[in-house]
Formats: structure tokens, C-alpha cells, sequence
């Protein structure tokens, strides 16, 4: 199966977990989102990619006047519409699509979002080009993601983590490789904010239905790793952990976005 497949079944089986998982509805980087739209200017266009549940989207709503929540899985698509409904967010659009072949013109959007999604992406730099084909000048990206860490040590062991409990999982990256990305795409980029998730691990595996097999397998490979590695990610007796969560600030050249 293709990775791009192995996404959409992934998120499609899971869509509504992620509506109410604690993890994704609730970080003071909801918060940071929606001040960082409302400084934009009056009523900016914005594009949610991976869009998810929609979280990120009905943050900058309020603010916006429009909002396209963006992703690859359709169920997660329903969610989102259905969830919008709910909260009266009548300017919470859905598409669905792959982000490295946007279906919109250029320069449609003052801000671009993606939240706990571009660890899924298969191509990285190509989407991020076509970001910035599509947001106008002096438009903003805000990536918030789970980041790795810089050593390599305890970079493989997250890694691996990862993909064991979910196999559609490309890559965490380094904040150095977002940096890198970030300004090989020709954007400008300040690394504003970082902070720590903690996963409980049922509830991370349950969220995700990994598989009796992988679970056994996260718990040895935990149970094996350095003791240094247990130590930077606060491994406890229950396998529960946490995780580092970057959040990024991307420009498109200067100018009016208006």
C-alpha cells in the first residue's frame, strides 16, 4: 500500500478519537494561532493543512474570514464539517487533497496552518513550496509539530517509537531540519516557542488502535533504551512519556498581504 493510503486509512479509521483527544483540543498553541491571525489584518483567508479533527481551524476561526481545512482522509474531512456545525463556524470550509499539489491558486491565503501533521507528510519540501506559491506576500506559516531531538541517539529511539505505533508515520524532525526546510523554500523563520507533550501511553495507543504486537514491542524497546534516552523523555513505569512540540514561524517575502 502506498504511503499516501496507508494515511488515509490510518486517520480515516480514527477520525472522531482525534476530535477529543486531549492532546490535540487543547495547548496554549491554540491560543498563540489565533492571536497570530488576528494581528494579520481584517478578516485574513486562511489554509489549515492535515487539518486533522479540525482544531486548528476552529482556533483562527473567530478571526478569519474564511478558513479551508485541508487533509487527505475524507472521514476526517466529515468530522471537521460536522464539529463546525456544532460550534456555528458557518466560514470552516473543507477540501480534501494531497498537500503537495494544493488544488488553489496562487497567492489565495494570508496565513497557512498545519498542526501535528507534517511528521506524515511523504515530501516535506515539496509542500512547503507549495505553501508559499500559495500564500501572498507577506503572508505567514505556522508549523507546530512534534519535533525530535538533535542527538542522535535519542532521535532513533522516537523514531521508532512512532512508527511502531503508527505505521503512517514519515518523520519527526529535528527543529535544525525545520530550519533547514524552512529556509531552503525561501521563507524567513523564527523558532518562537517550545514546550512538552506528555502521552499517556494507553491512551496513545488506544487513540491510534496499534496492535497488541507493537505495543509489546514500544514497552521492550522502552525497557531496553539507555538510561539517558529514558531521562530526556521522562519515561515512566507505565511507558507514558513526553515529547517535544516546536512552534514555527515562516514569512513569504515582505509586503502588504492585502
Amino acid at each position: 500500500m502506498k504511503q499516501q493510503a496507508v494515511v488515509a486509512q490510518q486517520f480515516g479509521n480514527t477520525a472522531s478519537a482525534y476530535l477529543t483527544s486531549t492532546v490535540h483540543a487543547q495547548g496554549a498553541d491554540l491560543a498563540a494561532l489565533r492571536e497570530i491571525a488576528s494581528v494579520l489584518g481584517p478578516h485574513p483567508t486562511i489554509l489549515d493543512l492535515g487539518c486533522g479533527a479540525g482544531h486548528a481551524s476552529f482556533a483562527v476561526a473567530p478571526v478569519a474570514e474564511s478558513v479551508t481545512a485541508f487533509d487527505l482522509s475524507a472521514e476526517m474531512l466529515a468530522v471537521v464539517a460536522g464539529a463546525a456545525r456544532e460550534r456555528g463556524l458557518d466560514n470552516v470550509l473543507t477540501r480534501q487533497g494531497n498537500v503537495a499539489s494544493l488544488p488553489f491558486a496562487d497567492a489565495s491565503f494570508c496565513m497557512v496552518v498545519t498542526r501535528f501533521s507534517a511528521h506524515h507528510w511523504l515530501d516535506v519540501p515539496a509542500a512547503l513550496r507549495e505553501v508559499k506559491r500559495v500564500l501572498k506576500k507577506g503572508g505567514v506559516l505556522i508549523v507546530i509539530d512534534i519535533t525530535a531531538p538533535e542527538s542522535p541517539l535519542h532521535d532513533t529511539t522516537l523514531q521508532a517509537v512512532e512508527l511502531l505505533r503508527d505505521g503512517s508515520h514519515v518523520r519527526d524532525y529535528r527543529p535544525s531540519e525545520w530550519r533547514t526546510m524552512l529556509e531552503g523554500a525561501g521563507f524567513s523563520c523564527e523558532r518562537v516557542s517550545d514546550w512538552k507533550l506528555e502521552m499517556k501511553f494507553d491512551e496513545w495507543t488506544a487513540r491510534m488502535r496499534t496492535p497488541a504486537e507493537r505495543v509489546t514491542a514500544i514497552r521492550s524497546l522502552f525497557a531496553t533504551a539507555p538510561e539517558e534516552t529514558l531521562q530526556y523523555f521522562a519515561v515512566q513505569a507505565d511507558c507514558s512519556f513526553s515529547i517535544d512540540s516546536t512552534l514555527f514561524k515562516a514569512k513569504h517575502d515582505f509586503g502588504d498581504i492585502y
